[in-house]
This record gives structure tokens, C-alpha cells and sequence, in this order.
């Protein structure tokens, strides 16, 4: 599978932003989704994680109560929907997919992911 993100920009604390990630190939349904962001100089980090169904999903602490992620399986599309924005959220944000089983709970870790996006900026100034 094929992922492309979009939706990231330049934006003050406290604005919102939602990220878009969408996907080429067969069987989106059946892919864990997940996005990650990256800011210079720190390592990769999990944002947040969304089972194939919907029905799971997994937040970093830092995002709980912000930051909200969904996916439209008809679509090929996982959201993330960043609310109330702090400058120590600009990073660059990548989609990320893996082959899931129907039970299998919410992936939190990037080796759990064969697929990523090329990423997008988000930088959010104070």
C-alpha cells in the first residue's frame, strides 16, 4: 500500500489543524493505521494509533483530549483531527499502515509498521 499525507501547515497555539493521509492499493480495511510525527533533532515518536475497523484507537499522553484519529475505509482515508496546538507539537507528521488481523489491538510502535507515508510539517507557533 501506497501513503500519501497531507494537511499540514503553519498554524498559532491553540488553532486546529487535520491531517489526511490516504492510501493506494487493496484492502485498506485490513491495515492498522497509525501517525508518528519527527521534530529535529528528537527521535520518531507514536501520536497515535487506530485499529482496521475503527473500533480501537490509542493515543501518546501528550495528545489525549487534543488530538483525534479516524479512518473512512470506503475512502482509503485516516484522519487526524489536532485541536488546541502547542508550539512542542511542530514536528513532521507520517501515516503509517501494517497488515492487521481482525482482533489485533491498536499498533503503537513504528517496527510494527511496514508502510509510511512521506510526512507532512506541521509547525505551530507560540
Amino acid at each position: 500500500v501506497q501513503l500519501q499525507a497531507s494537511g499540514g501547515g503553519l498554524v498559532q497555539a491553540g488553532g486546529s489543524l487535520r491531517l489526511s493521509c490516504s492510501a493506494l492499493g487493496r484492502s485498506f480495511e485490513r491495515y492498522n493505521m497509525g501517525w508518528f510525527r519527527q521534530a529535529p533533532g528528537k527521535e520518531r515518536e507514536f501520536v497515535a494509533g487506530i485499529s482496521r475497523g475503527g473500533g480501537r484507537t490509542d493515543y501518546a499522553d501528550s495528545v489525549k483530549g487534543r488530538f483525534t484519529i479516524s479512518r473512512d475505509n470506503a475512502k482509503k482515508t485516516v484522519y487526524l483531527q489536532m485541536n488546541t496546538l502547542k508550539p512542542e507539537d511542530t514536528a513532521v507528521y507520517y501515516c503509517a499502515a501494517d497488515w492487521a488481523i481482525s482482533s489485533a489491538p491498536v499498533y503503537t510502535m513504528g517496527s510494527q509498521y511496514d508502510y509510511w507515508g512521506q510526512g507532512t510539517q506541521v509547525t505551530v507557533s507560540s
